[in-house]
């Protein structure tokens, strides 16, 4: 009979190696992107994350042996991402950034569209109990919670006003730079000195410790960057609204991996993919950034106007 013994799971300090190394990659893209100042390359890498995303959520649904209406999910958010690719970069001049215009309704519009197509296509199968429910409201996540709420991402970009191709751009390295740096933090902080659980019936792995180390660094990369680059990131409002951003995000960014979390266990996933030796899938990637990037963009245009 073969050995069915599970491989042993890689020590902490390979999963560190390799964590990082991942994470050096990504910034090396994220950096070639930014330092094209091409609109184009800007929204791709966005684009790219929030397919990869979407078909990695409808892969963990399925592997679960959840009902759930996969093609569907997957071909509305490429449409709709190739809308907003549209209305970011192709009408307007190829070197002007922000203050672009978004239909009015557009994402009404697509959230209606996944709704009224999932119960649509829930018509053709029989009811069996709460599985029709069930297949209908994941497929309105998969589409709300990945492409939506991740392209806000692109409005940082796009949408903000902002005078010429920099502020836009610093702004969404601005955003990741503080997201992932609280991720940073919680993991190394939790990893070297955490001890008190935060909420193990969602993620064991979380600590108190690791979240006081999450807001520091939220903190470092938020008022670092602005102390960096003052005249490109004026739009925060000056130096109150950097710090009370840094918390807000550094909150959202938590929340966000939690979340992730809950859908993980609830499926019972490891990762969402294994794209990223040492971080996982795409949307393991960009979990926080699905909360942080629309908080930041609401509260510029609510309370920044």
């Amino acid at each position: 009979m073969a050995d069915s013994t599970p491989p042993p799971a890689p020590s902490k300090g390979r999963t560190f190696v390799r964590r990082a190394a991942s994470t050096i990659g990504l910034w090396a893209v994220v950096g070639a992107a930014f330092a094209s100042r091409w609109a184009w390359a800007y929204f791709a890498l966005i684009a790219v994350l929030a397919i990869l995303s979407t078909i990695e959520y409808f892969n963990m649904v399925r592997a679960a042996g959840v009902k759930c209406f996969p093609r569907f999910g997957i071909l509305l958010s490429i449409v709709y991402t190739l809308a907003l690719g549209w209305y970011f970069i192709f009408p307007q001049p190829p070197g002007s950034f922000g203050g672009r215009e978004l239909p009015d309704g557009l994402d009404t519009l697509a959230i209606f569209i996944a709704t009224a197509g999932a119960f649509t296509l829930q018509l053709r199968y029989s009811i069996k109990g709460i599985e029709a429910l069930q297949a209908v409201a994941l497929n309105v996540l998969g589409f709300v919670y990945v492409a939506v709420l991740f392209h806000f991402a692109a409005r940082l970009v796009f949408v903000v006003p902002g005078d010429g191709q920099v502020p836009g751009a610093v702004l969404l390295l601005w955003v990741i730079a503080v997201t992932k740096f609280t991720d940073m933090g919680a993991y190394l902080t939790g990893t070297m000195i955490g001890r008190h659980k935060m909420i193990p019936h969602v993620s064991p792995g979380k600590t108190w410790e690791g979240f006081v180390g999450a807001l520091f660094f939220a903190q470092l990369a938020g008022c670092g960057l602005h102390a960096l680059c003052p005249h490109d990131l004026a739009i925060l409002g000056g130096w109150p609204h950097v710090v009370a951003l840094g918390f807000i995000l550094a909150l959202l960014a938590v929340v966000g991996d939690l979340a992730e979390s809950v859908l993980k266990r609830s499926l019972n996933a490891k990762d969402s993919g294994h794209m990223l030796p040492g971080i996982g899938g795409a949307l393991d990637l960009i979990d926080s950034i699905c909360f942080t990037a629309p908080a930041l963009f609401f509260y510029l245009k609510w309370v920044l106007h």
